[in-house]
C-alpha cells in the first residue's frame, strides 16, 4: 500500500507548524508550501515547495499527487493593517487552493477556518457548527475574509468535485511560538518580570495548537465530508488567563486590574504604538471586542466524531513557557 500524501499551506504559521509536527510524528509523507525556507524546520522530514496561495502554478505544483491538502496560510489582522492584503491572502488565496485541489485531483481538502467567522450569539449562547455565515453582519477585516472564504468552500464541496472538511480553531497557545503571538508576548513579558496589569473584564476561549493539529488530522482521515468542527478548548476569564500564566511563570498576579472603559479608550493609542515600534500586539480594538464577545463554543461534535481532547489551559500555558524558556536559549 502507497504511502499517502499530506500537503499544508502556511506551515510556518503556528498551527501549520504543529500539524506538521503531528504528521511527521505519525509517519506520513509530507510536502509544505512555503515563501522561504527557514531554520525551523532543520531536522524535520518533508519536502518543500516554494510559493504561495497567490501563485496559482506554485500551488499546483505542490499539490500534484497529494491525498490530503490542509490550507491553514493566511493574514491575521488583529492590527489595523493592510485590508487589501487580508482579502486577496484570506479569500483570494483560498479561492485559488480549491481550483488548485480541483486541477490536481486532491483526494481531501481541510480549510483551516476560523471561530472568528461566527456572529456571537447573545446571552452567552452555546454556539455549535453551521455551513452558512454572515459576513456582512462581522467586525473586523479578519472576520469578515474567514466568513467569505468558508462560505466559498462548503458552495464549492456542494457544486460536487471537491472532497471539503473545515475546521474552527480557537485562539490558540502552546509551544512553537516562533512569530511570538500576542499571547506568547504576555508569557515573555512575565518571564521578565515587567507584566504590569490585568483586566477587570472579558473571558475568552484558549485552545492548545498540538490539539487542533491533532483535529485537523484527524478530520483528513474521518471526519464527513462537506461537514465542519469546532476545534476550541477552555473558555477562561481574562484575569482568569493573566493569572494562570503568573502562577505558571511564579511571578506575582498584578493586583491592579483596569476597566474596560480605560482599556477601549487606550487601544487606538496603543495600536499606533505597536505598528511604529513593530511589537507583537497585545490589546487592540479588535482584541478587545474579542474578550467582551460570546465565546461560548460547543466541542461535543468533534469529541464525538473526531476522538477530540484538548488539554486544560494551565497544561497548554505550562508547556508553553516551558518551551519558550527553551527556545530563547538557542
Amino acid at each position: 500500500m502507497s504511502q499517502k500524501l499530506h500537503v499544508i499551506t502556511g506551515a510556518t504559521g503556528h498551527i501549520g507548524y504543529a500539524l506538521l509536527k503531528v504528521l511527521v510524528d505519525n509517519g506520513e509523507k509530507v510536502r509544505i508550501l512555503i515563501r522561504k525556507d527557514t531554520s525551523v524546520f532543520d531536522g524535520i522530514e518533508c519536502e518543500k515547495v516554494y510559493g504561495d496561495v497567490t501563485d496559482k502554478e506554485s500551488l499546483e505544483k505542490a499539490f500534484d499527487g497529494a491525498d490530503y491538502v490542509y490550507h491553514l496560510a493566511g493574514i491575521i489582522d488583529i492590527n489595523a493593517g493592510d485590508d487589501n492584503a487580508v482579502w486577496n491572502v484570506n479569500f483570494g488565496g483560498t479561492q485559488n487552493v480549491v481550483e488548485a485541489c480541483r486541477k490536481c485531483s486532491v483526494g481531501r481538502l481541510v480549510y483551516a477556518s476560523s471561530v472568528d467567522a461566527y456572529k456571537p450569539l447573545p446571552d452567552n449562547e452555546v454556539m455549535r457548527e453551521v455551513d452558512k455565515f454572515y459576513p456582512d453582519e462581522l467586525e473586523g477585516t479578519y472576520a469578515k475574509t474567514k466568513a467569505t472564504a468558508t462560505n466559498y468552500v462548503f458552495d464549492e464541496f456542494r457544486k460536487g468535485g471537491l472532497d471539503a472538511v473545515v475546521v474552527y480553531p480557537g485562539a490558540c497557545i502552546g509551544p512553537y511560538d516562533f512569530k511570538v503571538s500576542n499571547v506568547g508576548e504576555m508569557v515573555r513579558m512575565f518571564l521578565n518580570g515587567n507584566f504590569p496589569v490585568s483586566l477587570s473584564f472579558g473571558a475568552y476561549n484558549f485552545v492548545d495548537v498540538r490539539d487542533v493539529a491533532q483535529g485537523m488530522y484527524a478530520a483528513a482521515l474521518k471526519g464527513r465530508s462537506g461537514e465542519g468542527y469546532i476545534l476550541c478548548g477552555e473558555q477562561i476569564t481574562t484575569h482568569g488567563f493573566i493569572k494562570t500564566v503568573a502562577e505558571v511563570c511564579r511571578k506575582k498576579c498584578p493586583s491592579f486590574m483596569m476597566p474596560y472603559g480605560i482599556v477601549s479608550l487606550a487601544a487606538p493609542v496603543m495600536e499606533v504604538y505597536y505598528k511604529v515600534s513593530k511589537t507583537t500586539p497585545l490589546f487592540t480594538r479588535y482584541t478587545i471586542r474579542k474578550l467582551m464577545s460570546n465565546c461560548n463554543f460547543s466541542i461535543e461534535k468533534a469529541r464525538k466524531e473526531l476522538d477530540y481532547k484538548p488539554m486544560s489551559v494551565k497544561q497548554s500555558v505550562s508547556d508553553m513557557v516551558d518551551w519558550i524558556k527553551e527556545y530563547e536559549k538557542k
